[in-house]
């Protein structure tokens, strides 16, 4: 029997006609199925992860992650080459831990952070401080203070109040900070406004745009910006080696044209630098967020086109205001973890809900669900599935994979094609979820975090113990 599209179901999701149809893109490049149909990851059998390790099971594919992260230094440093340097910064917010972060600079990434505990991860991976960066909107002082002690590549100021915390903590130290500037130039990026972070109306960053009311002129656009007001104060503070300029313009986006148009603004502003005050910065950071796909419906591009076409953005640009091109920062965000990431859970209870007018949908609970993937509650985020621990073919029907938490919101994926057959103790597998999963992770309704394994060649480690309720419990002062 063909599997007939279901009237709920969104345009762009296709039918199903056997747990064999894998949307290879959604899964880490070492995902196979073995000759009974079972899913194995990294050449182990989802049913013997889940049987060492319990569900929920956040799995990552260390071949899958350096391969990524390979990828993208070796796209943009041929991209921008012989014009200049690229460095690429692995963003340990999207999902960090020590290997991660060995991995990621033994494939020659450097790491950013954006918090102290970030940064104590990642020293404690042995990463050298001057491959790692510190972002954040509202750094404390003890956090400005360390990075400044350790020597760290680049602070990336989001304020003209933390350019000022920052010289009076180096002079004390007796140290100069290399420090950025975080630029919001005015893009709006294609993707969910709470990840879209270049736009005016936000909390990141220096606007270009002039304050009403403050003394502008026609040679320099940006006089009277919080921007230029920050290059100034950078450029004049003591303990403040300004470096460069730095923009995000968002996270999931998959069109070019933000990035390229962000690329000349600030291009067009580093110029702007020199012809006013007679410095060249050497460094200039385009951020990244470049988009990876949930669902069928997602088509990333492949690192190669990505660095091709903002280096001829950057060369069209740099040319056009008759400057050289800069040491060029990269920071591709989800694409390095998200894919090599795959999260299995255990299936419990089913139900056929009636929707409307007769047409049911099936919901199926597992044993996790927001409080480890809060993506879904937070941005409405799409994610698909498989049946992972046998082969099914036939009819597949509508589904909805939701979790245990005491919310109605809580749903893992919103709507996918699975067999009617799913039933208690079937395995499902859920796919790029190595990104912002682990990190967001909570203990909603006192639930238990998973543990996070990774598998590379048949073998398995765990990177993350699973949190026990004695764990949990210890944080508690009344628990003896």
């Amino acid at each position: 029997m063909t599997t007939a599209p279901h009237p709920l179901a969104p345009e762009w999701l296709a039918a199903r006609e056997s747990t064999d149809d894998l949307e290879a893109k959604l899964f880490p490049a070492d995902t196979a199925r073995t000759t009974e149909g079972e899913l194995t990851l990294g050449g182990i059998p989802v049913s013997e992860l889940a049987a060492s390790y319990g569900t929920p099971l956040y799995v990552v594919s260390e071949n899958d992650f350096r391969a990524r992260a390979r990828g993208f230094r070796e796209a943009f440093t041929a991209a921008f080459a012989p014009d200049t340097e690229v460095d690429v910064f692995y963003a340990g917010k999207a999902f960090l831990t020590t290997h991660a972060a060995r991995w990621a600079a033994e494939e020659g990434l450097n790491i950013d952070t954006a918090s102290g505990g970030e940064l104590a991860i990642t020293l404690a991976a042995g990463v050298e401080p001057a491959r790692i960066g510190l972002h954040g909107n509202n750094k404390s002082d003890a956090e400005i203070t360390r990075a400044v002690e350790l020597g760290i590549g680049r602070i990336i100021a989001d304020s003209v109040d933390e350019i000022s915390r920052i010289s009076a903590i180096a002079s004390q130290l007796g140290r100069t900070a290399k420090v950025m500037l975080r630029l919001t130039p005015g893009v709006y990026a294609s993707t969910h406004e709470y990840i879209a972070t270049a736009h005016e109306d936000q909390k990141f960053g220096l606007s270009l745009t002039p304050v009403p009311g403050t003394q502008t002129e026609a040679a320099n656009p940006y006089l009277g910006s919080p921007a230029w007001t920050a290059v100034e104060q950078a450029l004049d503070t003591p303990g403040v080696e300004l470096i460069g300029l730095h923009c995000h313009i968002g996270s999931q986006i998959f069109e070019p044209a933000g990035f390229e148009l962000a690329a000349g603004k600030l291009i067009g502003f580093l110029a702007r630098i020199g012809a006013s005050r007679g410095v060249v910065l050497p460094e200039l950071d385009l951020g990244g967020g470049h988009g990876i796909a949930y669902t069928e419906a997602d088509h990333p591009r492949p690192p190669e086109d990505i660095a091709q076409a903002l280096a001829a953005a950057v060369r069209e640009a740099c040319t056009e205001q008759g400057i050289s091109i800069p040491r060029i920062s990269i920071e591709p965000g989800r694409s390095i973890a998200g894919p090599a990431g795959v999260t299995l859970y255990t299936a419990g209870t089913t139900k056929d809900v009636v929707v409307q007018d007769g047409i049911t949908r099936r919901y199926i609970a597992v044993d996790g669900g927001m409080a480890d993937n809060a993506r879904p509650v937070l941005y409405d985020a799409d994610y698909s599935a498989v049946l992972a621990d046998r082969r099914v073919t036939g009819e597949h029907i509508l589904s909805r994979i939701v979790g245990k938490h005491c919310e109605s919101g809580d749903i893992v994926v919103r709507n996918v094609y699975l067999p009617p057959a799913v039933t208690r103790g079937d395995i499902l597998a859920v796919p790029a979820t190595g990104a912002y999963c682990h990190s967001l992770s909570s203990n909603y309704n006192y639930l238990t975090r998973p543990a996070v394994v990774a598998v590379r060649d048949g073998q398995a480690q765990v990177l993350i113990r699973r949190e026990t309720e004695e764990m949990m419990l210890a944080r508690d002062t009344g628990y003896p």
